[in-house]
């Protein structure tokens, strides 16, 4: 999952990155409004963590040039403001929660996972297809009630695939949410693994490839459109 930080606090900015990036996301940062409403417009991102008080641009306003820009990411608001009317004015802007400076980073973690998941349709953090079911917020996956022993990488490209079940992925849709933007984009890393992926969940083969379109998981059969 891709996360964009905007965050004009060196320090805290690198800690957001690091605790971010060691929970397993690829992350963009920004240290004010402007850069971050250019990064916002240009990436695809799964979910954004904005500071209100940034310079050049404010996070209020950075926030509805997104969602003018039709960027539908879920965003949490960073404010060190305390008043209530700051919260609904970003609340109002267009951002889905909000956390209050000093936070902890495990409910930060918390908040952005749940986010992302409601944004692909799941209210629960058990996602289950078939016998193959992925925990988000311990990172776990099970199959036939047994833990399935997956990479970091394996795994991320399995929860990808299952927060979009019933939807075709494609290989460069997978790479931009999944790597780093220095990330060779010609390598077939994404096939590899998604291979790997294939033998470890046999035989439910529920992760289909689409000709020339990329990658399907869905509980219903394709085979008219895919290969197993």
């Amino acid at each position: 999952m891709r996360i964009l930080v905007v965050e004009d606090d060196c320090a805290l900015r690198q800690q957001l990155c690091e605790q971010l990036t060691k929970t397993g996301y690829v992350v963009d940062a920004a240290g004010d409004g402007a850069e971050g409403e250019y990064l916002g417009r240009e990436i695809a991102f799964d979910a954004a963590v904005i500071d209100l008080g940034l310079p050049q641009l404010d996070g209020l306003e950075l926030i509805r040039r997104l969602r003018q820009a039709r960027q539908t990411f879920p965003i949490i608001v960073l404010t060190a403001r305390g008043h209530w009317q700051d919260k609904v004015h970003g609340l109002e802007a267009g951002a889905d929660d909000y956390l209050a400076k000093p936070f902890e980073m495990p409910e930060l973690l918390a908040r952005l996972n749940a986010l992302i998941r409601r944004a692909a349709g799941f209210a629960s953090s058990l996602i289950a297809v078939g016998a193959l079911s992925i925990d988000t917020r311990r990172q776990q996956a099970v199959l036939h009630d047994k833990p399935l022993e997956l990479t970091a990488f394996e795994y991320r490209v399995l929860e990808y695939l299952m927060l979009n079940t019933e939807r075709i992925v494609s290989k460069s849709e997978l790479t931009e949410h999944l790597y780093a933007q220095d990330f060779d984009r010609d390598s077939n890393v994404i096939e590899v693994f998604v291979g790997r992926l294939r033998k470890k969940i046999e035989p439910l083969k529920l992760i289909r490839t689409v000709r020339g379109q990329g990658y399907l998981v869905s509980v219903a059969q394709h085979s008219s459109a895919a290969d197993a």
